[in-house]
């Protein structure tokens, strides 16, 4: 039982913000390093055009593509994308890691023969521009039509740009009415990247904007980032 845990691998999810086009080339090099989860969500841009030059965002439409891997295989990846897909040019993305604490037995033994087969091959340019340990991810849950005020309200802190994703509610309805709230079905989901710094800044603006007792009826939490590339 000692040995067998020895040989678990620490797990991440990477996450990649992109373009449709480019979401296509890297779909390719995840399955090329026999990924078994993956996933594909069509999100918007948020930022303004000057902003999303300097970010490499500089279309509308948006990709996320998030994946459950082994950290050894989420560096080299965080690498590979940004070469493949010159992250850090405008109009290209952005692709970050963030560590797991766990995953159910199946999915774990999957990615167990991922770290162990090693498929990519790590060189010496595959953590060329990361940066590790810097950022969080700041995510708003809130009604739809007020992820424009979420990051209104983000940039006016220091945010940059924002990505936005659809949802949809599916919460506890009595819960919620015992507190007063009123939850509207379809959601937006506000995805940003922030440094460490600016973290509590740029969420109390939102909380106080788009907080739960306004219209937005906004949640806001954030996720520590292990590595970025494309900034």
């Amino acid at each position: 039982m000692e040995n067998n845990l020895k040989t678990l691998p620490s797990l991440q999810l990477l996450v990649l913000i992109t373009t449709p086009k480019l979401a296509d080339r890297a779909a390719k090099l995840f399955r090329k390093a026999q990924l078994p989860i993956q996933y594909r969500f069509n999100a918007e841009g948020t930022a303004s055009s000057e902003i999303m030059d300097m970010l490499g965002l500089g279309s509308i439409d948006k990709c996320v593509l998030v994946s459950t891997v082994p950290k050894q295989t989420g560096d080299i990846l965080l690498g590979r994308l940004r070469a493949e897909l010159r992250l850090g040019t405008v109009n290209s993305g952005i692709a970050f890691t963030i560590a797991l604490t766990g995953v159910n037995n199946l999915i774990l033994r999957m990615l167990t023969q991922v770290a162990e087969e090693n498929v990519l091959k790590e060189t010496g340019k595959d953590r060329y521009n990361m940066i590790e340990g810097r950022h969080v991810l700041i995510a708003a849950v809130v009604n739809i039509g007020f992820s424009g005020d979420v990051m209104d309200a983000a940039k006016a802190a220091g945010a940059g740009g924002g990505t936005v994703i659809h949802s949809r509610w599916i919460g506890n309805e009595e819960i919620t009415s015992l507190w007063g709230l009123s939850v509207q079905d379809e959601k937006e989901i506000v995805l940003i990247l922030s440094e460490i710094e600016k973290k509590v800044e740029i969420m109390s603006a939102i909380s106080e904007k788009c907080g739960m007792c306004s219209e937005a009826k906004g949640m806001v939490l954030s996720l520590p980032i292990d590595a970025v590339t494309g900034l």
